[in-house]
């Protein structure tokens, strides 16, 4: 039964993409003009199947028939169509015919793919022709240019003696401030700056929080965005990587977790409620206006992000190098300004060995929150003014502060 089903799927496969494709070309343009239908289409593939399965003369003899036929039907009707969609779709039809001998459900994958995106032509050129911007297509194509071109390139080994700067460690964090501007534009654009931007905040938080503090605050200079709209979605960024460090420390030590649920609890009810105050004292309209003008990142301010995460993360490993495991806690402070995560990892690390004792450890994570408020509200008054940075500090001075008190208050 199988070996028969084995036999008959690259025909079956065949048949039902070439079906598929036909009807979505039939479909996407008036009887009168297309060239390729149905059935032209359904008999393409199958003809590849068959080609392939007589040997490579036969296909390659197939290919050149149907490429000259797809010749001649473009040189017909170039005058009233010159798009090339309709032939280049008849040859993928043969090379999917053939395809389905080696694996008859990429074929089929594929041929689904081909046919949503011949379906999709008026979408597809609205979008292209009259949604995107122009500095949206730039913006996308640096991000893309950044994240699959610049970082596979960059070494692997670090490239400091005490072996802590990392390249491609950096430039992740490049990559992530210009992806949560990127999330953040998208987001507006498609659910409006009141709505849109708190989600793409929230979310951004899962990546980098640090990274969404100074996208916001960006926002508030170069597009105008009212400073507590801009506050209450870098809250919001603050309260998702709560919840990311606690994952964190649960993973890493799951006593010292329900040691610090109490205080973390309190952190996370402060940053909500600074995020709602934020958001109800917000202007909706006029946040949706400034975002549509606003781009989508500042490539410098990511740069420099990452300049400064360098300078700490050397100045971290000074210290522990310097004063051996007595400075190991310093440096999970100072480590804390730049990644609260790793800091918050490392603490939990110690007490699951041993080498620091619970109380220590629950405090070690509120010095963690504490050096992770410092660093992120003066990232907030440099980046994007005094407004926005003492709205920042505030809301985070209540987070550690609630921390602490919550700690004290269960100790």
């Amino acid at each position: 039964m199988l070996q028969h089903w084995s036999g008959t799927a690259p025909w079956i496969v065949s048949l039902g993409v070439g079906l598929l494709i036909g009807v979505a070309s039939e479909r996407r343009e008036p009887a009168q003009r297309s060239s390729a239908g149905v059935r032209t289409h359904a008999l393409t593939a199958l003809l590849g199947c068959m080609a392939w399965s007589l040997g490579t003369e036969a296909f390659v003899a197939a290919m050149l028939l149907v490429g000259a036929l797809a010749v001649a039907a473009y040189w017909h009707s170039a005058r009233r169509d010159p798009g090339l969609t309709g032939e280049v779709v008849l040859l993928f039809s043969l090379t999917l015919g053939a395809l389905s001998h080696q694996s008859a459900a990429t074929a089929a994958a594929l041929g689904v793919l081909c046919a949503l995106l011949v379906h999709s032509k008026g979408v597809l050129q609205r979008w292209s022709r009259e949604l995107l911007r122009e500095h949206e297509l730039r913006d996308g194509l640096l991000l893309a240019a950044a994240a699959l071109v610049v970082m596979p390139l960059l070494p692997q080994q670090p490239v400091d003696p005490w072996g802590v700067l990392r390249l491609p460690t950096l430039w992740r964090l490049v990559v992530l401030v210009m992806a949560v501007g990127m999330l953040g534009h998208v987001l507006t654009r498609a659910l409006g700056a009141r709505w849109g931007q708190p989600v793409a905040g929230f979310f951004s938080g899962f990546a980098s929080s640090t990274a969404a503090v100074v996208h916001f605050g960006q926002s508030t200079r170069s597009a105008g965005q009212p400073w507590t709209a801009a506050c209450a979605c870098a809250m919001l960024s603050q309260l998702a990587s709560l919840g990311l460090l606690a994952a964190v420390l649960g993973a890493a030590s799951m006593p010292l977790l329900l040691a610090m649920l109490v205080p973390l609890a309190a952190a996370a009810l402060c940053l909500a409620a600074a995020a709602a105050l934020c958001l109800w004292r917000a202007p909706a309209q006029d946040a949706t206006v400034q975002a549509q003008a606003a781009q989508a990142f500042t490539l410098s301010q990511a740069l420099l992000l990452a300049a400064v995460m360098a300078l700490v993360a050397l100045l971290a490993s000074w210290l522990q190098q310097l004063f051996g495991s007595a400075g190991v806690l310093a440096a999970a402070g100072i480590a804390a300004l730049a990644e609260a995560h790793a800091a918050a990892a490392s603490m939990a690390q110690l007490h699951s060995s041993g080498s620091l004792s619970l109380a220590m450890a629950q405090w070690g994570c509120v010095a963690v929150l504490t050096a992770s408020t410092l660093a992120k509200s003066g990232l907030a008054f440099v980046v994007g003014g005094w407004r926005y940075g003492m709205g920042i500090g505030l809301g985070l001075v209540s987070m550690a502060a609630a921390a602490a008190l919550a700690l004290w208050w269960q100790n």
